[in-house]
């Protein structure tokens, strides 16, 4: 592995893309420590140690929510962007033609994308302000404005930061950027742990069952994310011209977890705003209603369950057209064995990938659990590094080795991976 690694390194652009990189992942973690102007950081981290309702949030931006910096609001609105955007394409025509353009429309998206994250950003920005108000040492127009401005400026610029590093980095930018801030967070998990053994509410036994956890999800996660059902395809012969085409096999990858991680953000956002209401509306009913979704009661957990299932389901039905593949692998003179090309093709594929989609909402389900079953098997609290965000880092990091993979084999006949 390191003489891999090695032999990467020594070629001229992967160096160079691997260095702008680390200086990227730099500027990304100086930037968390810049505070927005105006605003009390101490009194906002000490009502983030209250609680850990916005502390997935806080895992995502790498501490700068916490500490109320210009990155506080992280590349989320950017994300959020996205996602509304490839929703909209089922609803949109322009935008799906716009995909099926090529280059030309990525570029069309793409900019229609950051002119969105702006958007969502300064409303983000004011609901932000308007939240923590009670932080703000001088609470004015004035100071809400330059909180808005500081916050969007700096989701910006985390946008910025994600494209350089697309194009000029390694692997994807604005997952890189989450990846980065989620493992800049692993010292904070190492040093609750340490605190725990030295005050004795943990003992060494649950530190040990604690990593052999971790470890059996890191390869959990790494199977299913990995996981395809290969369905196989038979292409006739066809001749054009004087030139035979087609007679060989092939197969279609359908993915297990095709959804991703995206379920458990629309879930956990949507059971978010009940509990972030009632923590700054102090109305009596409102409060009570806020309590029966609080992280971890019941019904908070029965419906984030519930809501994972839907969104895995949902979110696979938008992204993948069973009936577009279909349609396509008939155009291509290919076939199903044993199906005849049309509806009983679309049928099977979607009776398929209803099975394995059933199974990656389960999946979801459980990596989402994990934070509850380690508590409950441990006995350690206050450690935000769960199931959702290994998925995140799993995935990351599999897809960048693939990029570096690619890159390395440009040069060299032996890759980074074996």
């Amino acid at each position: 592995m390191l003489a891999a690694l090695a032999n990467v390194l020594r070629v001229p652009e992967l160096r160079r893309r691997v260095i702008f990189t680390l200086v990227m992942f730099a500027v990304f973690r100086l930037g968390t420590h810049i505070p927005v102007p105006g605003v009390n950081a101490a009194m906002i981290e000490q009502l983030f140690n209250n609680g850990n309702l916005f502390g997935l949030l806080d895992l995502f931006s790498g501490g700068a929510l916490s500490k109320f910096s210009i990155f506080a609001m992280s590349i989320t609105p950017y994300i959020n962007a996205s996602i509304i955007l490839q929703l909209l394409k089922v609803v949109i025509p322009t935008l799906e033609e716009w995909s099926k353009e090529g280059q030309e429309g990525y570029k069309k998206i793409n900019k229609t994308t950051r002119y969105l994250t702006v958007v969502l950003a300064v409303i983000q920005g004011f609901g932000m302000a308007f939240g923590l108000r009670s932080a703000i040492n001088n609470p004015n127009v004035f100071s809400v404005l330059m909180i808005v401005v500081s916050l969007t400026a700096g989701t910006c610029l985390l946008m910025w930061i994600g494209e350089e590093i697309t194009q000029k980095g390694i692997g994807n930018g604005i997952s890189l950027i989450i990846f980065a801030g989620i493992v800049s967070r692993l010292p904070d998990g190492i040093s609750t742990l340490a605190k725990y053994l030295n005050v004795g509410t943990i003992n060494i036994l649950n530190v040990i069952l604690f990593l052999l956890i971790a470890l059996a999800m890191v390869v959990f996660v790494v199977a299913i994310s990995q996981g395809v059902r290969k369905i196989p395809v038979q292409y006739s012969k066809r001749i054009v011209g004087r030139k035979m085409y087609g007679g060989h096999s092939s197969y279609i990858p359908l993915k297990v977890n095709q959804a991703g991680v995206i379920p458990i953000i629309f879930a956990s956002s949507l059971l978010m705003l009940p509990a972030t209401i009632g923590q700054f509306v102090k109305v009596p009913w409102v409060q009570k209603i806020a309590g029966y979704f609080a992280w971890g009661t019941p019904l908070q957990t029965a419906l984030y369950i519930i809501l994972i299932i839907f969104f895995t389901f949902f979110y696979t039905a938008v992204t993948l057209d069973i009936k577009n593949m279909s349609e396509n692998i008939k155009k291509m003179g290919g076939f199903i064995p044993g199906l005849r090309p049309g509806k009983p093709t679309t049928d099977y594929l979607d009776m398929v990938m209803t099975r394995i989609t059933l199974s990656g909402a389960i999946f979801l389900a459980l990596i989402a659990m994990m934070p509850h079953i380690i508590v409950y098997l441990t006995g350690i609290e206050g450690i935000y590094i769960g199931g959702t965000s290994l998925l995140i880092v799993v995935g990351v990091a599999l897809d960048t080795m693939k990029q570096i993979e690619s890159l390395a084999l440009v040069r060299h006949y032996q890759g980074f991976m074996k």
